[in-house]
């Protein structure tokens, strides 16, 4: 009867609670997690040991042991974090940017094409949030800041998504800016945005060249197995204008190709109708300029739980 299986249930999680307090031999408080998991329809309840006794609480490196047991229980990836404490589920759902306003297009997969697509969530970054002024200067940075809200929301980092001045501070504490670079309205570009997210996150990205917007269709193998493997946004510079490429649809056979473009030159309210009238969308080659060399940052997730 569902009475018998929810005291089972109940009593399972008791057991469960008094294994974790005494987790590596010392007396732990606990802490009660739920988590969405990708081939589970309901929430998962985890219980973590949480702070040891007269000790600092336990940090998620503390607790690899027990994420590896349960993505073995799980039948969960070991290439991606699914139940560390910065994957949690929110219930609340009040995000002031736009997440995945891209779930909101129609799919056309015509015959004969493959489409791949960035995998997870992200959020819609773009000229003028924050009460920011970057009109004309900070599409680069905004698209930098939907890749990084992408490995947020994956759990790779806890790390709130950075500021335009904390971005510049970034770029010249490596040494790759003069610190009169911080506070101005100087342009980055895809070098400048792999090299933010390995100094402050450690993630490697990939550089990508194309000589023209012209020869932007020859980059249809290398944009399907990016989203097939790493399944990342990819920001893209070209010219004075910055993009982010969210999924790819190409058919070898006839060399034709689309891309999903998220611009992050809209200003306007986080209204997702808006948006997908022109701001996120496909569009063909010739988006982009052929007068234009491009180059795409293509980040890498870290193998890890």
């Amino acid at each position: 009867t569902i009475a018998k299986m929810m005291k089972e249930q109940a009593l399972y999680q008791l057991d469960m609670i008094a294994e974790r307090m005494k987790y590596n031999n010392t007396i732990c408080s606990v802490s009660v997690h739920h988590y969405s998991l990708p081939n589970q329809h309901v929430p998962v309840t985890i219980i973590y040991p949480d702070v040891p006794m007269k000790s600092t609480p336990l940090t998620d490196s503390n607790l690899l042991p027990i994420r590896e047991d349960l993505h073995e229980a799980f039948c969960l990836s070991r290439g991606q974090p699914y139940l560390r404490k910065t994957n949690l589920q929110s219930f609340d759902n009040m995000s002031i940017y736009l997440i995945n306003p891209h779930d909101g297009l129609p799919l056309q997969i015509a015959p004969g094409s493959v489409v791949a697509m960035v995998t997870g969530s992200y959020s819609y970054h773009h000229y003028m949030q924050d009460g920011f002024n970057d009109k004309d200067w900070g599409c680069a940075y905004r698209s930098l800041q939907t890749l990084w809200s992408w490995f947020f929301f994956q759990g790779y980092t806890g790390k709130t998504i950075p500021t335009h001045l904390e971005i510049q501070q970034a770029l010249v504490d490596c040494g790759d800016k003069q610190k009169s670079f911080v506070g101005s309205k100087e342009w980055i570009g895809s070098f400048e945005v792999s090299t933010v997210l390995n100094q402050l996150l450690q993630i490697d990205c990939r550089i990508h060249q194309c000589p023209s917007g012209g020869e932007m269709f020859g980059v249809g193998q290398i944009l399907l197995r990016h989203f097939q493997t790493q399944g990342t946004p990819v920001m893209i510079g070209g010219g004075v204008l910055a993009h982010t490429i969210l999924g790819v649809d190409y058919n070898q056979d006839i060399g034709s190709i689309k891309f999903l473009i998220l611009d992050p030159h809209y200003i306007g309210p986080e209204e997702l109708r808006l948006v997908l009238r022109k701001w996120c969308g496909w569009k063909s080659v010739t988006f982009w300029d052929k007068t234009a060399s491009y180059n795409m940052c293509m980040p890498l997730k870290p193998q890890e739980i």
